[in-house]
């Protein structure tokens, strides 16, 4: 009996009753399920979709567990056709491959089980983009680690879409959402130097973390700065620069880098962050990099959310970064 996906991993929670002969297909119809002993061709597929259901480690109380769910309830409002860019995404072949198994109140366990996923996914499809849907932002640290225990000789890289650091001291505040990029750091996973967080702004990192970033190499442009150059020309520079030092680009987007008016679910949204519209384009231009291989997207709580508008926020990022994705692979 095969053991990947199922029950390695556990199956979608729900599924979507999909039609027949549908030539228009929205989101729900599009992205693909697996039954439980369905052998899987995978080279044909481009991505893999995995929802981390985990925020315990969250600082602060949490249901982003709830998000990888809520992400898939809103694929009905979407269809896989992006207007801005006169792109049909239904060429690619994504695949829902369910989430990553959670222990009940076990940290430690959950973090080694995000870990083995990754490292699982790296060895059975090497050539399947992940997509993880999180969750909070300690899974991306687990993730990391997870294919870089595949790829040993492989120096990652880090894009960052953030308010914050997440450099928070691991002395007092452990493996959590507050501290994923230092974990990697100081667990030599990745250096500094190939760090790079574009949308820090305000009040919300302590001048400590800042000290910290310079003294570690940590490349930072705040949104003020980002938006005086271009946001655009501002990753695409930073994408530059990592394509010259790096083999592999891990991107992260923790929905907190947007603007609390717009995103109510992300629960350390502030004032004064992103647009939508800004991070939508920010992550189209990385999903055309050639060496970005893995994507999260994280610390978004469907509870705290009202209309949705957090949780549509989130499926747009993912359709945004496919759409780049799919015009890197149209340019092969």
């Amino acid at each position: 009996m095969k053991s990947y996906p199922y029950p390695f991993l556990n199956p979608p929670s729900f599924k979507w009753n999909k039609g027949v002969d549908i030539i228009e297909p929205k989101v729900h119809e599009w992205i693909q399920t697996i039954e439980y002993n369905e052998e899987v061709d995978w080279k044909k597929v481009d991505a893999a979709i995995v929802g981390i259901p985990l925020s315990r480690s969250s600082i602060s109380a949490s249901a982003a567990s709830e998000n990888p769910d809520a992400i898939r309830r809103a694929w009905k409002f979407f269809y896989p056709y992006n207007i801005d860019y006169d792109i049909d995404l239904t060429s690619l072949n994504i695949v829902d491959i369910g989430d990553v198994k959670q222990h009940v109140t076990n940290i430690s366990i959950c973090h080694q089980n995000i870990m083995a996923a990754m490292e699982m996914m790296r060895k059975t499809h090497p050539n399947v983009l992940p997509l993880a849907v999180g969750g909070d932002h300690s899974i991306t640290a687990m993730l990391v680690k997870g294919w870089k225990n595949v790829h040993a000789h492989e120096e990652v890289g880090i894009l960052q879409f953030d308010t914050h650091f997440d450099l928070r001291d691991l002395r007092s505040d452990g493996p959590s959402n507050g501290t994923p990029i230092r974990n990697l750091i100081e667990s030599k996973v990745i250096k500094g130097e190939n760090v790079y967080n574009i949308g820090l702004h305000g009040f919300f990192n302590a001048k400590s973390l800042k000290s910290y970033a310079t003294e570690v190499g940590v490349n930072y442009v705040t949104l003020k700065q980002a938006r005086a150059y271009g946001i655009e020309q501002t990753v695409q520079r930073a994408l530059d620069e990592l394509n010259k030092k790096v083999d592999t680009i891990y991107v992260t987007v923790d929905m907190d880098v947007l603007d609390m008016g717009i995103a109510p679910g992300a629960p350390a949204s502030s004032p004064g962050g992103m647009r939508t519209d800004e991070l939508f384009e920010a992550v189209c231009r990385a999903g055309k990099a050639k060496k970005v291989k893995a994507m999260d997207i994280v610390c978004l709580d469907p509870t705290k959310d009202f209309a949705d508008a957090t949780v549509k926020a989130g499926v747009h990022v993912m359709l945004s970064f496919l759409t780049g994705f799919k015009q890197r692979n149209d340019e092969r």
